[in-house]
């Protein structure tokens, strides 16, 4: 059997409710990991042993004393530090908040906790979740970036310090880093995780997403918090059936894929094109490559135009009264910010339908959207984290993505990225279970 700190959030589930090991041997498991690796992955803000180990031996004496267990019972989660924890600090990687603690917890946590889950400590993001490279290392090769902004949730999950992780998408936060560290990752439909709690700096595109080791982790986890949030605008009210569930169920037996290039095609590094071309021709005509209406050619801009506008809002009053306390990037960022014209933003927010109603015409016709999540592999070096331009027009949507890690470019990982339509989770991640078993075959 694998080591206990490798298993697959299920697998661990399963191996608890059996009795082959307990939460405590679990986090044991994963805290031994962090202290072998975490001075060369620097994937946690703040983790505390003790208190760790003792929430795990508190969830078994749970289970010994007969109580109704939730579903992620015992297991060990990763926060990222943009989300509130009352037990923890929460410095959203700036030293603006350095210190801070919370008086509650965010909506998501709470709802994990009520699951069961521990709280195993915050992942590092970003400086605000923005542009800001942190100091979280790509556990495959320690000289490339895990990307951003949820850098330490990606790299934790990839380098088994835990099975699950929260993190945090505005552009390609979640998407991203799922691809540069070969792990399985999930933006859902705007809204349909809560967002309560958590730093927004853009609230028509701030998403919460979830990392995992398995498309069944994507859906354990996310069942626990898919909740509404009846404060929340923007909190999803369609439907919210378990994606378990719905993974359970039979699939198309041959799925029919959209492949989009999309306008940042010709941003990609050549062999990121060849491999996900090679994925389209694999498929043969179970794939066909799609060029959705105008005005999804302007989609970049569009996302960009609402980003620097909320963004202004949301951060502006730091760039004001505590300037040197932002980095040189987020302060250029945030100047860059305030010339976008107010007409801009507007339009954006209207052609955001025009393009949806035109995604959802095409998911008519195919299953998924197939494409590619970033540019290329991780970069090497800490300049950047990457570019975002294949992950900000379903950000921009508002529409549900999942990361596969089944590619591999220059001898690191590389995602492979379905869309589904706005709500449709399930049929998304059964569709990406064909693919991934696919593509493994």
């Amino acid at each position: 059997m694998a080591r206990l700190n490798e298993l697959t959030a299920t697998e661990a589930v399963a191996g608890m409710a059996r009795g082959d090991f307990s939460a405590a041997d679990l986090m044991q498991a994963c805290l031994d990991r962090v202290a072998e690796r975490e001075d060369d992955v620097r994937a946690w803000a703040y983790i505390d042993p003790e208190r760790a180990m003792a929430e795990a031996r508190a969830a078994d004496a749970a289970r010994e004393r007969g109580e109704t267990l939730g579903p992620l019972h015992g297991l060990p989660v990763g926060i990222k530090d943009i989300i509130d924890t009352a037990d923890m600090p929460t410095e959203n990687g700036s030293a603006l908040f350095e210190g801070r603690r919370p008086n509650a917890d965010a909506t998501s946590v709470a709802a994990l906790r009520a699951a069961g889950a521990v709280i195993m400590g915050k992942t590092v993001t970003t400086e605000l979740a923005n542009t800001n490279p942190s100091k979280t290392r790509n556990p495959h090769n320690l000289e490339h970036t895990p990307g951003g902004s949820s850098a330490g949730s990606g790299a934790g999950v990839a380098d088994f310090h835990m099975p699950l992780a929260v993190g945090t998408q505005t552009g390609g936060s979640v998407i991203r880093p799922a691809s540069f560290n070969g792990v399985y990752g999930l933006k859902p439909t705007l809204g349909l995780i809560p967002r309560g709690g958590a730093l927004l700096q853009s609230h028509t595109l701030d998403t919460l997403g979830v990392y995992g080791r398995s498309l069944e982790d994507l859906a354990l986890i996310t069942d626990s918090l898919s909740i509404p949030e009846p404060q929340d605008p923007h909190s999803y009210d369609g439907g919210r059936g378990s994606l378990l569930a719905a993974l359970e169920q039979p699939g198309p037996s041959r799925p029919r894929f959209a492949f989009v290039e999309t306008p940042a095609w010709d941003r990609a590094d050549a062999g990121a094109q060849a491999a996900i071309t090679d994925v389209a021709r694999r498929l043969g005509d179970a794939c066909i490559k799609e060029t959705p209406p105008s005005p999804f050619d302007r989609i970049l801009d569009l996302h960009g135009a609402i980003f620097a506008g909320e963004n202004a809002h949301y951060y502006g009053g730091f760039l004001r009264d505590r300037p040197e306390l932002l980095s040189d990037k987020i302060r250029a960022r945030l100047k860059d910010s305030y010339d976008i014209p107010a007409r801009d933003y507007i339009e954006a927010l209207n052609e955001r339908e025009v393009i949806n109603d035109a995604i959802e015409g095409l998911l008519t016709r195919y299953d998924a959207i197939l494409c590619l999540p970033a540019t290329g592999p991780a970069p090497r070096g800490f300049e950047t984290t990457g570019d975002a331009d294949f992950n900000s027009p379903w950000t921009y949507l508002g529409v549900p993505c999942v990361s596969l890690p089944r590619l591999t470019v220059d001898g690191m990982p590389l995602g492979v990225q379905l869309v589904g339509g706005r709500g449709a989770e399930g049929r998304l991640l059964r569709t990406a279970r064909w693919l991934d078993g696919f593509l493994a075959s």
